[in-house]
């Protein structure tokens, strides 16, 4: 069982909650990269509680907002216990893989994306998870990732 109890709705990029939102635009504006979110395919927004577990476990809730186009995934998270922090990258320029099938998915039970390969701000090669509700809206939105990440290689 997951550490994590996630629910993922889709929204718009407008109805994201207004730390993430923020924080996408200004990362956009930071590094110049434009309207790239004009032709987004799909928009999520996953809230996280962490499992209480054990006497001294306490409460936590991280908020992830995620967005994907024919050409970019631009993610943000936010939470109770961590800054606001955004990643994008060009799908061609990444790696994108169903958790459910990653080796650590045999030790942790969870569910979402894995990302790995060239951040837009770093320079070096790096790897982010991306926590995704069990629902029909977080496959939809795995499904789409992995579809759109194949075909912006082709």
């Amino acid at each position: 069982m997951s550490d994590w109890k996630r629910t993922t709705k889709e929204v718009s990029v407008e109805d994201l909650r207004p730390e993430l939102q923020q924080a996408i635009n200004a990362h956009l504006e930071q590094h110049e990269l434009g309207a790239i979110l004009s032709d987004t395919l799909m928009c999520i927004q996953t809230d996280s509680e962490k499992v209480k577990k054990g006497l001294f476990g306490s409460a936590e809730m991280v908020y992830a907002g995620a967005v994907v186009t024919p050409r970019w995934l631009v993610w943000a998270t936010s939470g109770t216990n961590a800054e606001t922090a955004v990643l994008s990258a060009q799908l061609r320029d990444i790696l994108v893989q169903d958790y459910a099938e990653s080796s650590f998915a045999k030790l942790i039970s969870d569910s979402g994306i894995n990302v790995s390969g060239k951040f837009t701000d770093v320079s070096e090669n790096g790897s982010a998870f991306i926590g995704l509700g069990d629902s029909a809206v977080g496959k939809k939105f795995k499904q789409i990732v992995l579809q759109t990440a194949q075909d912006a290689k082709k």
